[in-house]
């Protein structure tokens, strides 16, 4: 039992950068020295490591993880008249990028167990979009959440059949895996986030975009920097300022080389936090052959307020990822969504949130975790208010 409040951080990147210190500042001081600060060498050479990295020809640096989706996005000459077909249970940048370039998103259910697209339902979405004949179907835009890959092993089939486009959402994802690829190599066009408080975070932001095809890559590099043709003055298109600062990449550069350590530190943490809660709420589930970047523990429970309250009071934050799924914002109200459209996204949003996840947590977090749940157990009336918590916690 413990009667003080801990002091924890959702995401410890003091911690973090105490281990990094000398190799962060050193990263920093050459981009001091050299005076490039945008575009310098640390841009090539990281990008040099996350092509490496993820197995793929091309990785482009940018300014952040919503206009690496632009840049893929814009890369196809999406526009007005088009559809991309995407999840509404994902952070607003997803759907906005669509919308941004007068495309339409066109809102799918998700798994009741992963969270992420469901295949299912996303082929019955482009048969009644492709019935209706009012938009061109263009793509799809799946979100890898929490860190776990959508299923590509289904989707990819999909958007074949129906000549459509896979533009991975991989901000939360990076270094997860779908069976023997990574994510950044499961679309064809991948775009991630390096938000700091991401798995792989710089210290503003930035991000990156991911492909195979040079002809796609090609064209990135050009809406990268307005439009770039030849030079900076050539412009063959109308593109965006959507460059990587060089201090930006010198710290990814830094934190590149213990992210794999992280990450294995990241699987321990949600192993124990899995053991600990799985009969108090409903934890995260992993299919087989994939695995988890681990960007959130996310877990589900009709008694979500009452848990984030006691959790509170004993100094752990918590975070609520999303109470508004994008179909039920007030920004996407004139595509005319109604509560009830999207039963699974609706039901999950009003029951999951988010414990603290990094590689430096204290162990400790999780069994105080679920002493605060028992404690919460005893406070509401014992063994039947544990009964009806337990049915509340599957993933349905």
């Amino acid at each position: 039992m413990h009667n003080v409040a801990m002091n924890i951080p959702f995401v410890d990147l003091k911690t973090q950068y105490e281990r990094l210190k000398p190799q962060i500042n050193a990263r920093i001081d050459q981009v001091l020295e050299h005076g490039a600060y945008v575009m310098g060498p640390e841009i090539a050479e990281l990008e040099r490591q996350l092509s490496e990295y993820c197995n793929v020809k091309h990785a482009i640096a940018c300014s952040s993880g919503t206009d690496a989706l632009l840049l893929g996005l814009m890369a196809y000459d999406i526009g007005p008249g088009d559809a991309v077909f995407t999840t509404s249970f994902t952070y607003f940048a997803t759907a906005e990028a669509i919308a941004l370039l007068g495309a339409t998103p066109i809102f799918v259910d998700i798994d009741k167990s992963t969270f992420n697209i469901d295949p299912e339902r996303l082929e019955e979405a482009i048969q009644r979009a492709r019935q209706s004949g009012k938009l061109k179907l263009r793509g799809i835009l799946p979100v890898n959440l929490f860190g776990l890959p959508a299923d590509y092993h289904r989707i990819d089939p999909i958007a074949k059949e129906h000549d459509l486009f896979v533009l991975e959402d991989a901000a939360q994802s990076f270094g997860a895996t779908c069976g023997n690829r990574v994510s950044g190599s499961l679309g064809d066009i991948s775009a991630t986030s390096f938000f700091p408080a991401k798995p792989l975070g710089c210290y503003g932001d930035g991000g990156a975009v991911f492909t195979d095809d040079d002809v796609l890559a090609e064209k990135i590099l050009s809406l990268r920097i307005h439009g770039m043709g030849q030079d900076k003055y050539d412009n063959a298109r109308i593109g965006l300022n959507a460059r990587m600062d060089s201090i930006q990449a010198a710290i990814l550069l830094a934190k590149l080389e213990i992210f794999d350590d992280e990450l294995e530190k990241r699987k321990v943490i949600a192993g124990i936090y899995h053991q600990c809660l799985k009969d108090l709420v409903g934890t995260p589930y992993i299919p087989y052959g994939m695995s988890s970047a681990w960007a959130q523990f996310s877990v589900l429970s009709d008694h979500r307020e009452d848990m984030i309250e006691a959790l509170a009071e004993k100094g752990i934050p918590v975070q609520v990822y999303y109470r508004i799924p994008c179909h039920l914002s007030k920004a996407f109200a004139y595509l005319g969504y109604k509560s009830g459209d999207l039963p699974i996204t609706e039901r999950v949003s009003s029951r999951i949130f988010s414990l603290p996840m990094h590689p430096y947590l204290d162990f400790e977090i999780a069994t105080t975790t679920t002493s605060v749940f028992h404690d919460l157990l005893l406070k509401k009336s014992g063994e039947s208010y544990r009964a009806q918590l337990k049915a509340g916690n599957d993933h349905s």
